[in-house]
């Protein structure tokens, strides 16, 4: 706020669509579970591929008040958001209730917004030329879209922004519509990441990077942060939204306030456009502000989800990054990583795990990185291997690490302390 105090800011609502369920309630139950959410790609168009694994999303997705003709020509990836907004919307109470909404905006990120959009025209545009293009083509492929939709649904007139750093997008939407929050700008921000990539040709690419995991025979046990045996991530889809709101504007309306949202850091490893720091150095320069924006110790956190994507290089860097912030702390601070069970969501995946670190705090249950059954020696945390762990944590720190080097960490509260 100019010329005053920074405002705190709480989490008031939570909605997702993942490939664990289509909600938030039936995503947290899963992941709590330690079930998968991944499995084979059918159809002939992935039978060529070299990977033809994936955790996609099924099931109905909600929107919300979206008629047929209008959801025939949306963009799963604005699908998607629209669907974890209207959640989130409802869950804070904010639904239906009267509100300043021109001091209400909206931060969503996508790594790669509406490619389906794009590639399906493309392909029309081949096959019969110009008048073959959708005129919703732009509109629907746009980065943007799914936060513009978000708005435009809900009369959120507030900022908009779209953040597109990567498998980071996520996490900096949500650190970025905090600042907007803390200096004044708003009293309330829905804010997340969204993403709809399960398609051949993102599969084809990622694998052709030599990026994914390749046991097409065992989908389950494909996605194994930490794992001596890990080759690779799993493509994910989905979308997460929290709403969030300056403390005053939450308490004055008597919500119910879901955790505190007390840091965010930024960094850049500024070295390679997809192989991260081998030491670590930027993921713990993101950490270590993080703290400093909380005015935390390492000594203050009892939980760390980490972006742990199950790739060698990124994985061993995430590893020596925590202990290098964490010093001794870190052999008895929780660790895992549920996209062991998401897959790699890429730009949903900060607020997918931003939420999952909410419903920790909230709960005393530590989701479990499943399929870790021989840690990598370069890996050695106190991970919670398996199955869930309870654990009463106060606070939680939240990774998200994008190529390009872009780097974001959150650390969340519990309400009450």
């Amino acid at each position: 706020m100019a010329g005053g105090a920074r405002r705190r800011v709480v989490v008031t609502g939570l909605g997702c669509v993942t490939p664990l369920g289509t909600d938030a309630a039936s995503t947290w139950d899963a992941l709590v579970r330690g079930v998968s959410g991944v499995g084979a790609l059918e159809g002939p168009e992935f039978a060529a591929l070299p990977v033809r694994v994936a955790a996609a999303v099924s099931g109905e997705v909600d929107p919300g008040d979206v008629d047929f003709k209008e959801r025939r020509r949306l963009d799963r990836v604005i699908l998607f958001a629209l669907a974890a907004a209207r959640e989130a919307m409802a869950d804070s109470g904010l639904a239906g209730a009267e509100f300043e909404r021109d001091r209400a905006g909206v931060a969503i990120g996508s790594a790669i917004g509406g490619l389906s959009t794009l590639l399906a025209n493309h392909v029309a545009f081949l096959a019969g030329g110009a008048r073959r293009v959708s005129p919703f083509a732009i509109p629907m492929a746009l980065a943007n879209m799914p936060g513009a939709y978000v708005a435009i649904k809900h009369r959120l007139r507030g900022p908009n922004f779209a953040h597109v750093s990567a498998c980071a997008s996520g996490a900096h939407a949500l650190g970025e519509a905090a600042r907007s929050i803390e200096r004044g700008d708003a009293d309330v921000m829905l804010a997340g990441g969204a993403e709809a990539t399960t398609v051949p040709f993102v599969v084809a690419a990622f694998a052709n990077m030599q990026a994914l995991s390749r046991r097409n025979d065992e989908p389950a046990r494909a996605s194994r942060p930490f794992d001596v045996e890990r080759d690779g991530f799993v493509m994910g889809e989905g979308a997460g939204v929290l709403v969030l709101e300056a403390e005053e504007h939450a308490r004055g309306r008597g919500a119910r306030v879901r955790a505190l949202l007390l840091g965010y850091g930024a960094s850049a490893d500024a070295q390679h456009v997809a192989a991260p720091d081998e030491d670590g150095a930027g993921a713990r320069r993101c950490m270590e502000r993080a703290l400093r924006d909380a005015g935390l110790a390492p000594g203050d956190v009892h939980y760390v989800n980490a972006h742990a994507t199950s790739t060698p290089a990124g994985d061993r860097s995430e590893a020596r990054a925590i202990r290098a912030v964490f010093g001794s702390c870190a052999d008895a601070l929780p660790v895992s990583s549920t996209k062991s069970m998401t897959g790699h969501l890429l730009g949903a995946a900060g607020a997918v795990e931003a939420l999952a670190c909410v419903r920790a705090l909230e709960t005393g249950a530590l989701p479990p990185t499943i399929n870790l059954e021989r840690v990598d020696p370069e890996c050695q945390l106190d991970h919670v291997a398996g199955k869930a762990r309870e654990v009463r944590a106060r606070v939680a720190l939240s990774n998200a690490f994008g190529f390009g080097g872009a780097n974001s960490s959150l650390i969340f509260a519990r309400e009450g302390g």
